[in-house]
């Protein structure tokens, strides 16, 4: 875990279905962990299906890392309320970062990866990891653990750290 892998960029888009822990409604945000890092998004008020398109950004360091969303209510006179979490494995990702480069993928769109939906991950919806212009991006749908429903869609982006030529 020493050089930096590369600059993470997490776009928080929207959540679908997400559950009501005032009294109509909630007041979601996104907390977003990648190691010791940490970023939040802003409260959306009164609203179960919020759109943030928010853009978090974050160094990677770890090949095996994995991401981690905390979805929480806003609450103004008590602690915030749990709304669920969930994980992803940023691994299918690096591997296909450092495919990318094997192969020479550097205009256009290639999808070089497909992530299904099973028991072990919280991945929602076939999810794809494309190279897009040289850049490397993943769109997915992360069902909420803990809780009755919810979702949230992300977009990763995985850059390169600045003068490294695979």
């Amino acid at each position: 875990m020493g050089e930096p892998l590369g600059l993470l960029q997490v776009t928080v888009i929207q959540g679908k279905k997400l559950v009501i822990r005032d009294f109509k409604s909630s007041d979601p945000y996104v907390i977003v962990k990648l190691g010791n890092e940490s970023a939040k998004t802003k409260v959306i008020n009164n609203c179960l299906n919020p759109v943030w398109d928010e853009e978090l950004s974050f160094t990677l360091k770890d090949p095996a890392a994995v991401l981690v969303l905390e979805v929480f209510d806003k609450d103004r006179f008590k602690a915030d309320d749990k709304m669920g979490h969930a994980s992803l494995s940023l691994q299918p990702l690096i591997s296909v970062a450092r495919l990318r480069h094997i192969v020479r993928v550097s205009s256009g769109e290639t999808t070089l990866r497909k992530v299904l939906p099973d028991p072990e991950n919280c991945v929602s919806r076939e999810s794809t990891i494309s190279c897009i212009d040289g850049e490397v991006v993943q769109s997915v749908w992360l069902r909420l653990c803990a809780v009755e429903s919810g979702e949230i869609e992300l977009k990763i982006k995985l850059i390169d750290p600045p003068g490294t030529n695979k």
